[in-house]
Formats: structure tokens, sequence, C-alpha cells
């Protein structure tokens, strides 16, 4: 197992060209939000677009629309009733908020079986998932799967130790080609053939919204063109980084996920710094 550290982030990180533009960046579609749940559909897609993805839209129900429009006015809309041209997207999300009831049922099933590049699956995604196992063996490849401990245990079986989990987490990637990012205070990442442990992170970062972030940022930096594996790699990295500076400000009691997301440009600039960028 690799310890996930700024030198292993250092060797996958990609330098923003100075004569890019938002095409180059990448598109990206978070499927979030519903019903008293649109802050996670704000968190996943600010966190995505101050990780660098070029654009990004989020599909939303349609009487949900004024809260992203206030929120968060550099993202774009879909709405989930109308049927959407999903070509344009190099880059998918599914779950923050979205919901347990039949609609969002259908939408995840239809995501499964029409999208074929890589997804981030989270949330109520993955509670899903749990109960419909069949629909594991139909996921993209390299799609990325977030669980923390308790959604991993309801996906693959109860395990009574970190390690246990860990070693199932390898099994299940490899079986399903897929990269899982068990969560917790030290965050295990592996597509089954490699694994990492990530050293950033604290306490504070254990509140609502967290895990909403750490899905934007992954799905941002697939957008922005990484490995699925390296994607998940530098969102949890930074994720945790950001969460760290938060505490220059802040203690782990009061800190809030939107703190975090207002200070993953110091987390950039720490990595561009040690490479002397």
């Amino acid at each position: 197992m690799t310890t996930l550290d700024l030198n292993n982030i250092q060797s996958i990180f990609k330098k923003r060209l100075s004569g890019s533009h938002k095409g180059n960046h990448g598109h990206a579609l978070i499927i979030a939000g519903g019903k008293a749940k649109m802050g996670a559909a704000i968190i996943a897609a600010k966190s995505a677009l101050r990780a660098g993805a070029g654009l990004v839209t989020v599909n939303i129900p349609k009487k949900e629309r004024l809260a992203v429009f206030s929120s968060v006015p550099e993202a774009m809309i879909e709405f989930r009733e109308e049927n959407n041209n999903w070509e344009k997207y190099n880059a998918f999300a599914i779950g923050p908020g979205l919901g347990t009831d039949k609609p969002a049922e259908k939408k995840i099933e239809f995501v499964i079986e029409n999208v074929k590049q890589p997804i981030v699956f989270d949330a109520d995604t993955l509670n899903f998932l749990a109960k419909k196992q069949n629909w594991l063996k139909k996921l993209p490849p390299k799609s990325i799967l977030t669980p923390h401990e308790k959604e991993f245990d309801r996906l693959f079986g109860i395990h009574f130790s970190a390690e246990k989990r860990q070693q199932k987490a390898i099994e299940k990637a490899t079986e399903l080609n897929c990269i899982i990012v068990l969560k917790s205070h030290k965050t295990f990442i592996t597509d089954g053939k490699q694994s990492f442990q990530n050293t950033t992170g604290n306490s504070g970062l254990a509140k609502g919204g967290s895990g909403d972030a750490l899905t934007g940022m992954i799905t941002a930096f697939l957008a922005q063109g990484y490995e699925p594996v390296n994607a998940a790699n530098i969102g949890v990295y930074l994720h945790g980084l950001a969460a760290d500076i938060t505490l220059e400000t802040q203690s782990e009691e009061s800190m809030l996920i939107t703190d975090v997301i207002e200070n993953l440009g110091k987390a950039f600039q720490k990595i561009r710094l040690k490479k002397g960028n």
C-alpha cells in the first residue's frame, strides 16, 4: 500500500496551461439534489468548479432551480424531468441528495445503462446499489464508488475492522473493475491493483456535506482528463489538505464544508509552490 502524500500528488498533478480555455478543462455533469436536499447539489457543484472543471452542469428537479441559480451562478442547469443530451459531458457523478424514491431509482438505472464513461457514485446511489446488487456488474469500467464505512458494509457485507474492509475493497475493485474510495479518518483508495492511504484531513470533515464536496472534486478531476484512480487520489488528498488549511481560521468543531471549499485555492498553491511553479 502506498502512502498518499505531497510527493505522490505532485507526480500526477497537471499544471494548468496559461493559454487554455474552459473547453480544455472538461464539462462535468452532476446529477444531484432533490426536495429538502438541494444543499448537496450546491456543494458538489461549487467544489467541482473550485477543483478546476471548465464547465459544470447540475441535473436537478425543475422546481428547485432557484437554489442553484442563486448559490452557484457559475454552474449551468438541466432539468431532471426532461430528456437530456449527455454527449457533451466527459465526466459524470450521481448521488448527493438524490433521494430514495422511485424516480431516483429510475434515474440511477438509466445512468448505469446509458453512460459508458466512468461515473462517480455517492450517497443515495450507493444505497440503491446495495439493494440492487446486479447493477454493480453493469457499472462502466473504472467507475468510482465513494462509500463511508457503513455504506461499504451495506454494499459488501458486515466487516469488523478497517483491515478487513480494505481487503474486501481490493477484492471488489478487482471483481467490478472499479475504484473504491473507502472514506474514513485515513481514507483508503484502491483499483484492485494499486492501493493508497491518505495522509491529510481532520475531524472537522466529520459533518454533513463533506462527501458531497469530495464527489464534486473527483468529478472535476475526471473532467480534466485524469485517470480515474488519479482523479480519486488527488481529490481525496486536496479535500483533506484544504480541511487542514481551514484549521488556520476555524476549529475542528466550527469548520463547515463551505470553509473547506473556499480554501481549495490555498491547497492548490501548496502543491504548485513545492514544484516551483
